[in-house]
């Protein structure tokens, strides 16, 4: 396992992450998840990610316990935002009081006084980004939590808050969590252009795409069919399973993509974990995409098409590492 840095931060955080939704009633048992996080540990690998509603508040309480006694060694992250009460209206958002009072909650059941990273789980269009980048700060400042990510969000929203957060020397977001696998491309339209720009980490959730991908499904689309076919024939190439085919394609076009694996096995994981030694090549590469049929789509294809009369043939000697 190799480490990279969390956005522009100094925290070393391993480059594939372990995914703890499945912890809890109908997932991995406790003595389960004990044996997925041992496995994951020894493997090398340091970041647990879970939220606050995982298996209704079951995934923190295991992971507290199976952490007890190790805990500072891993880079924990939860989440907030969705409802810890449907019937009140402030137990959700982004806001102050669903930040605090969710935050709390957590700190006791992973039985912990930090969160190495704490995530806004969801955009809330009704509370201004202003609020929720200064409620997190003050967290920050507090001790409760050290660095701060967002899930599921524009990137306008994104870039506006981080944006804020630098005028104002606010916490900014390190990192962004999406989902990311060869059927679901939407990030590299926006999502993945900002986040590098911005120099985030960026977690990938579903990079199995819920399990599609490893070809173990048999109610699949046309174009799901052509896509997982495409992963079998990589993978009969190469010697590798079709999971450690997709997983290794969610890292191919850029180091800020840290897939999240989600296993509820030991042996799942064993199987995902075996991504670390598969390489695929260009050829390999380009042809699972040409077989997930994907376009960026306006304006990014518009502008990448551009007439050389838009800058000048002059442009085209341009050094762009040249800044003045």
């Amino acid at each position: 396992m190799q480490y990279r840095l969390l956005g522009r931060t100094g925290l070393r955080v391993s480059e594939l992450f372990l995914g703890a939704m499945s912890f809890g009633d109908g997932g991995a048992s406790p003595a389960e998840a004990r044996r997925i996080i041992d496995l994951y540990d020894d493997t090398g690998g340091n970041v647990i990610d879970t939220a606050n509603v995982y298996r209704d508040g079951q995934s923190e309480s295991i992971l507290g316990d199976v952490l007890h006694g190790r805990r500072d060694r891993f880079v924990l992250a939860t989440k907030y935002t969705l409802s810890r009460d449907i019937t009140d209206p402030n137990a959700a958002g982004n806001h102050r009081k669903s930040l605090t009072l969710s935050l709390e909650q957590s700190l006791k059941r992973l039985r912990t006084d930090y969160i190495d990273i704490y995530w806004a789980h969801l955009w809330d269009r009704h509370t201004p980004v202003d609020e929720t980048m200064r409620a997190l700060d003050d967290a920050v400042r507090a001790g409760k939590i050290l660095y701060v990510g967002i899930s599921d969000a524009p990137a306008w929203v994104v870039a506006q808050a981080n944006t804020l957060a630098h005028w104002r020397g606010w916490t900014p977001f390190a990192g962004l969590q999406v989902p990311y696998n060869l059927l679901q491309r939407d990030i590299e339209r926006e999502l993945l252009p900002m986040a590098e720009s911005f120099e985030m980490t960026v977690a990938a959730w579903s990079p199995l795409a819920h399990g599609v991908l490893t070809g173990r499904s048999c109610d699949l689309t046309p174009q799901q069919h052509t896509v997982v076919a495409a992963v079998r024939e990589v993978a009969d190439e190469i010697g590798a399973t079709p999971a450690q085919v997709a997983l290794a394609w969610t890292r191919s076009h850029s180091a800020a993509v840290h897939p999240i694996l989600g296993a509820s096995t030991v042996e799942q994981l064993a199987d995902n974990l075996g991504v670390l030694d598969t390489t695929l090549s260009e050829e390999q590469v380009r042809r699972l995409e040409a077989a997930a049929d994907f376009t960026l789509g306006f304006p990014s294809d518009f502008l990448a098409q551009s007439h050389p009369g838009a800058f000048g043939t002059a442009s085209n000697g341009l050094d762009r590492g040249a800044r003045r």
